[in-house]
């Protein structure tokens, strides 16, 4: 029903479930968005991510106050870990149990990582087909299949001998588009409805950005590191910073007797790094879009949630962090009452001081006289 909706009312030629069931809607949207923002693909992207983020605002709301509640919770946590010191599998049930009691998922900071990843993958292959430049390698040019493509798609042009400029109209369900290699040979016309057709290819170099190419890897503001050869882009730290604020608000404070704490702290870090090397792998409007995201999450955060655990950082607090909290609450300590009982009773009896032992004779005769009974009735 899909594929007759799409082929028959919306006028898009070319249809394959179920990738494109996710992907056109988005890819639509992106040239939307391009073609009222005067052709400005920058300003497309940014409008687009805001309009994503908001719509998937709702989902993430739940996840931040289980975060904040989380962070709540480090008190009574700490209080398993001193109950069970040296029992790491006692302190982890006892902690899951926590988790589960209040309603707490460890792994939230994971969320908004995994669920923009679908939209991160189809934005990627947007900017690839905005593009319009096709890279294949030398075997795939002098192949049959690649000759009878040309021939079936004469718009097809030559940039040098790996690279070509795709058409934006022609035919649009050539059997050759079956093969990954030309799967972006397929015009562009053909996945867009009929009101948002083009009749020019998408400029994707912003002059207000310094002449970047959206499309391609970020060569304005990066450098190259000596040696390596790896371009380390200046958006991307940008990206990679944000990131790194984002996880680092939700994150509990490092606990070595924490069984979840070690993951936490690990995605602090491993994230912000994996950004930075996507920026030189990706294409630089997929790490604008990641900048905006990121930003738009870590301000929906702080409205939430304050500072949260951002602070401190590498031992740096600023004078407006709020100091991390390490006190129980009043119904935290009505709660852990009965533990820390069965915790400091043991520790009086084992280890009697001796000026007190005649007292404590004294004290065990009253118990055998029912002093016991009356203890009870007390509380």
């Amino acid at each position: 029903m899909i594929p007759i909706i799409a082929q028959g009312l919306l006028g898009i030629e070319h249809f394959t479930p179920p990738w494109d069931v996710f992907f056109l809607p988005l890819f639509n949207l992106l040239i939307l968005f391009y073609r009222l923002l005067l052709s400005d693909f920058a300003l497309a992207i940014i409008v687009f991510t805001v309009v994503i983020r908001t719509v998937l605002a709702p989902l993430f709301v739940r996840q931040i106050r289980s975060q904040k509640e989380m962070q709540r919770m480090q008190p009574l946590i700490r209080e398993v870990q001193r109950k069970h010191k040296g029992n790491r599998v006692k302190i982890q049930e006892e902690t899951m149990a926590l988790y589960k009691e209040h309603g707490v998922n460890p792994a939230a900071g994971c969320l908004p990582v995994v669920v923009q990843l679908p939209i991160l993958f189809a934005l990627y292959q947007a900017l690839i087909r905005a593009s319009n430049v096709v890279t294949l390698a030398a075997d795939k040019v002098s192949s049959p299949d690649f000759a009878k493509l040309k021939a079936a798609l004469p718009g097809i042009s030559s940039i040098d001998a790996t690279h070509f400029r795709a058409p934006i109209n022609g035919a649009c369900n050539l059997p050759q588009f079956s093969i990954p290699d030309f799967t972006h040979f397929l015009p562009l016309n053909c996945q867009l409805i009929s009101p948002l057709q083009l009749h020019e290819p998408i400029i994707t170099k912003i002059g207000w950005l310094g002449g970047l190419d959206l499309a391609q890897i970020d060569h304005v503001f990066s450098v190259v590191i000596p040696g390596v050869g790896f371009p380390l882009s200046f958006l991307a730290l940008i990206a990679a910073v944000l990131q790194f604020v984002q996880v680092k608000m939700t994150s509990p404070l490092p606990n070595p007797d924490d069984p979840t704490s070690s993951l936490t702290t690990s995605m602090t870090y491993t994230f912000p790094l994996l950004t930075v090397v996507w920026g030189g792998i990706f294409p630089s409007g997929l790490i604008l879009y990641w900048i905006v995201y990121t930003g738009y999450l870590v301000a929906h955060q702080f409205l939430i949630m304050g500072w949260g655990n951002l602070f401190p950082i590498f031992g740096w607090s600023p004078p407006f962090a709020p100091a991390p909290a390490t006190k129980l609450a009043a119904g935290q300590r009505r709660q852990l009452a009965p533990v820390r009982e069965e915790v400091a009773v043991p520790a009086r009896q084992s280890n009697p001081r001796p000026d007190r032992a005649n007292s404590s004779a004294g004290r065990s005769a009253n118990r055998r006289s029912g002093g016991r009974r009356a203890r009870g009735r007390k509380r």
